[in-house]
């Protein structure tokens, strides 16, 4: 239940970045990576474990295909200077 709590949080930030997408590239991206890092570390856990093949068909395929989606349609811009 966390795990869909903080999913389902993030959605709803993702929602609101999509108004503004270059305003909100940092979640996006953060996004992308924390579906990348969170796919490979379920694959590494499910290969150990034969009780958790089933996230090899599943839950890794649908993170990855997230992160690309999401990696593939964040419009790219100029590059905000931090002062």
């Amino acid at each position: 239940m966390m795990i869909l709590g903080v999913y389902a949080t993030l959605g709803i930030f993702l929602i609101a970045a999509s108004r503004n997408p270059l305003a909100h590239r940092s979640l996006i991206w953060f996004t992308v990576w924390s579906s990348v890092v969170h796919a490979v570390i379920m694959a590494i856990q499910a290969m150990g474990d034969p009780m958790e093949r089933g996230h090899l068909v599943g839950d890794v395929p649908a993170l990855l295909v997230v992160a690309v989606a999401l990696a593939v349609l964040t419009p790219r811009g100029p590059a905000r200077v931090c002062r």
